[in-house]
């Protein structure tokens, strides 16, 4: 499974390229129209929709070749047949999270290596988020955690770190201090997840 943080990187080059193209479209149709009138068109009508063409084409083809490298795509699609190996029931009340009837705190969740896991949260008051994040501080997955229904995330981690959990939803001022270090740990993989790395900052 391809990493959050690898797409991301490609898709802004990918991106990148796309947008400038497409604004190359708009420039290309601004001097058309001030083109002055008697003067022969700087591009025929037939070239220009030819581009357009073109960059609608290739803009498809980047969702659909992308499609599959999401990561969460494909446990979205088997989510009704996969028997998670773990389930952490989580608790959020107060601007707190608690995990076995504590507060978490870091170290508390072990996560086994290219196992399903799902992460059952339930908050109790306010609407919260649910964020794990690298030890770079980018972001593996959230969720937004409304009281009174159900909220559950499933993920596979393929590589060995540890990561923090932050509330990623506004919950009035005490919720930007809802941010954990070093909760989940993962191990058993492979190979190890550079940006997850205790002391991996970039």
């Amino acid at each position: 499974m391809t990493d959050s943080v690898d797409v991301l990187n490609a898709l802004k080059i990918v991106y990148t390229i796309y947008t400038l193209s497409v604004i190359s479209l708009i420039g290309w149709f601004a001097l058309g129209l001030v083109n002055p009138k008697g003067k022969p068109r700087i591009v025929k009508p037939s070239t220009f929709y030819a581009y357009v063409g073109i960059l609608i084409t290739v803009g498809v083809a980047i969702h659909i070749v992308t499609f599959n490298k999401i990561p969460w795509v494909e446990i979205d699609f088997k989510r009704d047949s996969i028997q998670p190996a773990e389930v952490y029931k989580i608790e959020m009340k107060d601007h707190r999270y608690i995990f076995n009837g504590q507060d978490i705190k870091a170290g508390d969740i072990h996560i086994p290596c290219n196992e399903y896991v799902l992460f059952e949260v339930d908050s109790k008051d306010l609407t919260y988020g649910f964020g794990i994040f690298r030890q770079n501080n980018s972001m593996v997955l959230q969720m937004q955690v409304v009281p009174g229904n159900k909220n559950d995330l499933m993920w596979k981690f393929h590589k060995n770190g540890v990561y923090h959990l932050r509330s990623t939803e506004y919950s009035g001022p005490a919720g930007a201090h809802m941010y954990i270090k070093d909760v989940f740990e993962v191990s058993g993989c492979n190979e190890d997840d550079k940006y997850s790395q205790k002391g991996a900052d970039k």
